[in-house]
């Protein structure tokens, strides 16, 4: 089985393939009667179709994001994943999507320029720092000298279930101020001023 060639959860699996059709090799077909199989397959592939009908018809309700679309949208995921103390602010999250949307916000919203952008890596010992160094680079088109010093968790009682499933670990995005405060403390401030008044009108 998958689950014992790779040391990942059957339910993370699950996750991972749960919008890929699925296709059996000779090995499956000759391990179990196609009868069952075969019913099997027919549910999980419309499961597949209703899941891409239903993001079809979500994207269509959505519509184009607008520049203040972003900003709330940015805001949202400031609120969620965003640092509030010591008034820096950072970001931290696994997912290469949260990354590049907290890249666009920044830019496009806050006024940062990619120069203010640092990039930490936060690894497990069974990632490949060059491996994930060379991810991460490819998706924020940061410049190695903008990674700062990578940390790798080597606690010994945490559950060897959980391997693998952040392939590339977890990155904290900040933004540094060379010397401007405007992309320091202030900009820290003015976030929090958003996330106050935004939270007041709800």
């Amino acid at each position: 089985m998958i689950t014992d060639h790779t040391g990942i959860s059957k339910s993370t699996l699950s996750c991972w393939f749960k919008e890929t059709p699925f296709i059996p090799n000779k090995q499956v077909l000759d391990r179990i009667k196609k009868g069952p199989f075969k019913s099997g397959q027919i549910r999980h592939n419309q499961r597949v179709a209703d899941i891409a009908k239903i993001k079809r018809l979500a994207k269509k309700e959505l519509g184009t994001i607008t520049r203040r679309d972003l900003w709330i949208l940015g805001l949202g995921l400031y609120i969620g994943e965003g640092s509030k103390a010591f008034e820096i602010a950072q970001i931290i999250n696994s997912d290469p999507a949260i990354i590049k949307l907290a890249i666009k916000w920044f830019n496009d919203i806050c006024g940062i320029s990619n120069s203010h952008i640092t990039i930490a890596m936060h690894l497990y010992p069974d990632n490949n720092e060059k491996e994930c160094s060379d991810y991460w680079r490819k998706i924020t088109r940061l410049p190695v000298k903008q990674f700062r010093k990578t940390q790798i968790d080597r606690r010994i009682n945490k559950s060897s279930s959980k391997k693998r499933k952040l392939p590339y670990g977890t990155v904290r995005l900040s933004i540094i101020s060379n010397g401007d405060s405007d992309f320091g403390v202030n900009l820290h401030r003015r976030i929090m001023g958003w996330i106050e008044s935004s939270l007041a009108q709800v």
